[in-house]
This record gives C-alpha cells, structure tokens and sequence, in this order.
C-alpha cells in the first residue's frame, strides 16, 4: 500500500501547487491525505534558521528561490504575512469534494516549526484552535486529523493534539517496518495514533541524486507493507511535478495500491493493532534539524 501525504507551507503552493497536484491524482483516480497550513504565511521568518547545521546546504540543493519563489522567501518580513486558505477557501473545498481525506498542517507553519519547544500547552492548544475553527467555518466539519509542520512534536503538542480528539496525527517519521502506533514521548503516553512517513521527502534526496534517477531510487525503498510518502505542494506540485506524475504511473504499473491514510489506519487494525512505541528527536539525511522518529 502506498498513502501519498500532501503538505501544504505557503500561498503559493496552495494557490498554484494544489490545484496541479488536485488534477494530477484526478486523472489517475488517486486519493490522499492532504494537510493545510490554515493560516498566514511567514515563510520569510524561515530564513532566520541560516545557522542551523545543513539548512544553507538543503536551500542550495532544493534551489529554494526558484521552487519557492522570491515573493514568499519575503513573507512575514520585507513583505506583509498573506493568509493562506482564507485566500481562496474554495481550494479546500474542492479537495474535501473530490474525495481526499483533508486536515490541518498548522496555523502558522514557521512559528510551530521553529518555536514549539519554547510553546506552552496553552499556545499550542491556540494554535491548533484557530486552524480547526478556520476548517470548520469554510467546510462546516471539524478536521479528523493533523500533520505538525516540519515534524515537530512534543509531549505537550501531543497531550493537546488527543484533547481534540483526531482520528489520526501523522507528525512522525518511520522506516519500511513502520505501522500506526500508539506514541509515548517524555514518560508520557497518548491515545492519538500517529502513522509515520516512511519514505524520504524529495527535498531530503534531491541534489544527492541525480533528478533522472530519483524515481528508480523511490522504487527501490518500496516495501510490501504500508508506505508513506510526503510531498509537498511547493516541490511535486511544482517544478518537480512531471517527476510526480512519473513516479505515480511507475507505481500504478507495479500494482501498488494507493490508499489515504485514514483508510491505511481502518486496514490495520486485525493485522497490526497499533501498540505503543517511542518518539525521539533525531537527525536524519537530508534534513535541517532533529524531526520526531518512530524508534
């Protein structure tokens, strides 16, 4: 099985990236899980993490101005912070319409990414409220689950996110092992499942590998399993979009069936009940800064 898992940063990559992606898994009858950033738009405030270990390199290796565009590497700070979904909210109804199994990202993608662990649980619960009222009030439902931006948990994220009551949250990274599980942080357990990315972003990979042998390498890490790949609204819906498309029909020929992750949890349960695993804060290959993984 394989659950494609759509974040979704910026205004442009909802207001341009969405949509292409949206046409993209029509065309193919494909469903996914799709998480939106509600609120406004700081990416600009991002740049303040130059000095972190390997995030000049990953901006070099992505080619962030031109994947990004220059305006939005300017929000929040030589530009005004736009808000997303209540730009054009009709994109997100159109998601929820065509099947796609939606949630929130965040309110404010930066300020969860680079700030959570200074949060209070009383921040956090804000945040998360705003992006679920904002939800509410353009679908008139309440989202069932959350993706936490750049994969950033902890212990009082968790503890807030299971006062919300999501079916779901998928805030974690996993390998080709990986089933939903019941996750325990800080001596702490909770009763949110969290269904972890097993696959790496392109964003984690590219620049390492050459762009005509990134699909042969995603094929490659397939497994039998359940696998989860994230993308993301301002890469595959993006200038990377044909190498998306390719890697979908690669996938349709293996046989491979593709699943949201709402469905992937409701198959698990008589074959791999989730159980209670570990999350830590670690490095990975390719990426800035410690993200959770499933140990």
């Amino acid at each position: 099985m394989l659950a494609i898992k759509i974040d979704i940063d910026t205004l442009r990559g909802y207001r341009e990236g969405l949509p292409r992606l949206l046409d993209i898994l029509k065309a193919r009858g494909i469903r996914a899980s799709i998480f939106f950033s509600m609120g406004p738009d700081n990416s600009g405030k991002a740049l303040r993490r130059i000095f972190r270990k390997g995030f000049i390199t990953k901006m070099l290796r992505t080619r962030a101005p031109s994947t990004y565009g220059l305006k939005t590497l300017m929000y929040g700070t030589l530009l005004p912070a736009p808000m997303i979904v209540a730009s054009a909210p009709d994109l997100l109804r159109r998601a929820i319409d065509e099947g796609h199994d939606c949630g929130i990202h965040s309110w404010d993608h930066v300020y969860w990414q680079d700030n959570l662990f200074r949060l209070s649980q009383d921040t956090i619960r804000e945040q998360l409220d705003r992006a679920v009222r904002l939800f509410r009030e353009i679908t008139k439902v309440c989202p069932t689950c959350c993706a936490a931006p750049g994969w950033q948990v902890t212990p009082d994220s968790l503890a807030v996110q299971d006062e919300f009551g999501f079916v779901y949250c998928s805030d974690t990274r996993g390998d080709g092992n990986s089933c939903p599980f019941m996750p325990t942080m800080g001596g702490r357990a909770f009763w949110t499942p969290q269904i972890p990315s097993t696959l790496p972003t392109l964003d984690e990979v590219m620049g390492r590998i050459p762009t005509e042998g990134l699909n042969d390498y995603y094929m490659g890490l397939l497994t039998a399993g359940l696998n989860v790949h994230t993308i993301h609204t301002e890469m595959e819906g993006g200038v990377m979009s044909g190498v998306f498309e390719d890697f979908l029909d690669r996938c349709a020929e293996r046989g491979v069936k593709f699943v949201t992750l709402r469905e992937a949890l409701d198959a698990f349960p008589n074959s791999c009940p989730p159980t209670h695993s570990e999350i830590s804060m670690r490095l990975i290959p390719g990426r800035a800064g410690t993200v959770a993984v499933q140990v």
